[in-house]
């Protein structure tokens, strides 16, 4: 499928090429108009359509035909004929390896072309010859520089996904170990229950206390296992003792803010419910991500956190005022937007960011 672009520039060349022959051929010193090179104009055109499908072919195909018309009609080559000439190089060029074979022999067509236009015209100089060579050089340098952006550009495209890819892995490694601690705790304190119960039994429950003692031991082999677990995601520097924060931290964490040069505002509406330990978590960081983004990208600014109780959802609203100097606010990227997706996912809410007045927004809804 052609794109439009290629459609328009085969439209111009043909258009020229008419254009030419109809009324300047004539003109060319030893040049007669006619009918075939009018032809000759559209067949070029069509050919200027394929050039990105089969580059090579169409330069050789377009460069043959126009020496054997130099030799055997021993006519002046039209501007058109030189500039699609040069498109086909250009083209060439930054469609395939320069250190290919194809590269190689479509230079040694465009130098063939070039012997034979300049050695048919019966008034050419060296300027002429000066001007040729130059052109020529230009559009096949810009083929290859042409090339090497987009490989550069496919590169740093590359590398993006897999950085991008390395942050959503680290991101979610961070999220499993904070839920796994927490469901470590849980697990634990099931057990210590389960214990307790036990000991309260009576001496003729005897059925009763062999269940619990089950339960016991699985929970305690469950934590255990999850130890080891959060070994292997938490890696050499981690200690697993620090409580994990939840919304009810959330005073601290302003405090933490305003420290860091922040004026953070904090409002609570609805009636605030228990919320499970790993979505307490969750929101807790949420909000926490975006405060650190906010001082990162914009500076010490106006922030106002909204936490939302409604019916079956949490609603969280950040949103700053922008940095304060007037600067325009740089769109905000890279781990902190990857992990508010991520735990927002988690939990199948929906998260909203992006520039809201002269700051930026973030706007989660995590059903409850």
């Amino acid at each position: 499928m052609r794109s439009p672009i290629d459609w328009l520039i085969a439209v111009i060349i043909g258009l020229f090429a008419v254009a030419e022959e109809l009324s300047g051929r004539n003109a060319i010193p030893g040049g007669r108009p006619s009918a075939w090179w009018v032809v000759a104009g559209v067949a070029a055109a069509v050919l200027v359509l394929y050039r990105r499908r089969a580059p090579f072919a169409v330069l050789c195909v377009y460069s043959a035909a126009n020496v054997l018309g130099f030799v055997l009609l021993r006519e002046m080559a039209a501007a058109w004929q030189f500039y699609t000439q040069l498109l086909l190089l250009f083209t060439l060029l930054s469609e395939i390896r320069p250190t290919s074979w194809k590269a190689g022999v479509g230079l040694a067509a465009t130098g063939a072309y070039l012997v034979s236009m300049l050695t048919s015209s019966p008034t050419v100089v060296w300027g002429d010859v000066a001007v040729a060579l130059v052109m020529t050089a230009l559009a096949g340098g810009s083929g290859l520089a042409v090339r090497r952006h987009r490989t550069l550009a496919l590169q740093a495209q590359e590398r993006g996904e897999l950085l991008a890819q390395a942050a959503v892995a680290e991101e979610r490694a961070r999220i499993a170990r904070e839920l796994h601690d927490i469901v470590a705790h849980s697990v634990s304190v099931m057990t210590m229950q389960a214990g307790g119960v036990r000991l309260m039994l009576g001496r003729d429950q005897d059925r009763e206390r062999e269940i619990l003692t089950t339960i016991e031991d699985t929970g305690r082999e469950a934590v255990d296992e999850l130890r080891r677990m959060l070994g292997l995601l938490r890696g050499p520097d981690g200690d697993g003792l620090t409580p994990q924060p939840t919304l009810d931290r959330l005073d601290d964490l302003m405090e933490q803010s305003r420290a860091a040069g922040l004026d953070v505002t904090v409002e609570v509406i609805g009636d605030p419910v228990p919320l499970p330990a790993g979505l307490g978590l969750s929101a807790y960081r949420i909000v926490q991500e975006a405060l650190t983004n906010t001082l990162k990208h914009a500076g010490p600014t106006a922030v106002a956190v909204t936490v939302g109780y409604a019916p079956g959802e949490l609603r969280l609203d950040i949103a700053d005022e922008g940095p304060r100097d007037g600067r325009t606010t740089p769109g905000r990227g890279g781990h902190g937007l990857i992990g508010m997706r991520e735990r927002v996912a988690l939990f199948h809410g929906r998260l909203a960011t992006g520039p809201a007045g002269r700051g930026y927004a973030v706007r989660a809804v995590i059903p409850l």
